[in-house]
């Protein structure tokens, strides 16, 4: 394994330890909920940057991979679900956003596996990119809803903060959508050409 697909492999085993320290207070009776919150922060950050860092490094020592192009997109899709699955069982977001989000990114992953199967790895477009980024941003503002939830703490923006949370929840829903819009053309545009 290179080092980029490390990277990438970071996520994919720091989610569950995401999802674990996310219910920890809730399994011990509200015990460990800073704790709990910086850990959540540590471990967000860390996952954000590997997104960022595995291309870089991947792009800079020439190493892109076909395994590194499924890894990457795969390990996004584990922990930003892994982020919203937390969200919506603390009510902070809608179970109905995190459903319409999860079947795009199970969509997704179903037609990379189809033009896998032709030889075609389906790259990131920008449409998939700013979908990414307004995914982290919404997730760091439900972290920010959930430490408000644990530790009592930011009274000065609760009053603007959830529904601040649910729009973004609410652009990431309908960037997640366009995107998938946006590679369906491609894909049909593919199956037209061959």
């Amino acid at each position: 394994m290179n080092i980029a697909n490390f990277i990438t492999s970071l996520r994919l085993y720091l989610s569950p330890v995401f999802f674990i320290f996310a219910f920890l207070p809730y399994w011990t009776a509200g015990r460990f909920s800073v704790l709990s919150s910086v850990v959540l922060w540590v471990l967000f950050v860390i996952i954000e940057l590997s997104d960022v860092l595995d291309g870089m490094v991947a792009r800079r020592q020439k190493i892109v991979s076909d395994i590194g192009k499924l890894l990457d997109p795969f390990a996004d899709v584990v922990s930003r679900l892994t982020y919203f699955i937390v969200f919506a069982a603390f009510s902070i977001m809608p179970v109905w956003m995190f459903v319409l989000i999860m079947y795009r990114e199970v969509g997704i992953i179903f037609l990379r596996m189809m033009m896998i199967r032709d030889g075609v790895a389906l790259a990131a477009r920008k449409g998939g990119k700013l979908k990414a980024v307004m995914y982290a941003v919404s997730a760091g503002l439900g972290l920010l809803m959930l430490m408000h939830l644990r530790i009592q703490n930011l009274h000065g923006l609760m009053p603007a903060l959830p529904w601040v949370t649910i729009g973004a929840f609410g652009i990431s829903v309908l960037l997640s959508w366009g995107s998938m819009i946006d590679y369906l053309l491609v894909i049909r545009k593919h199956y037209r050409a061959s």
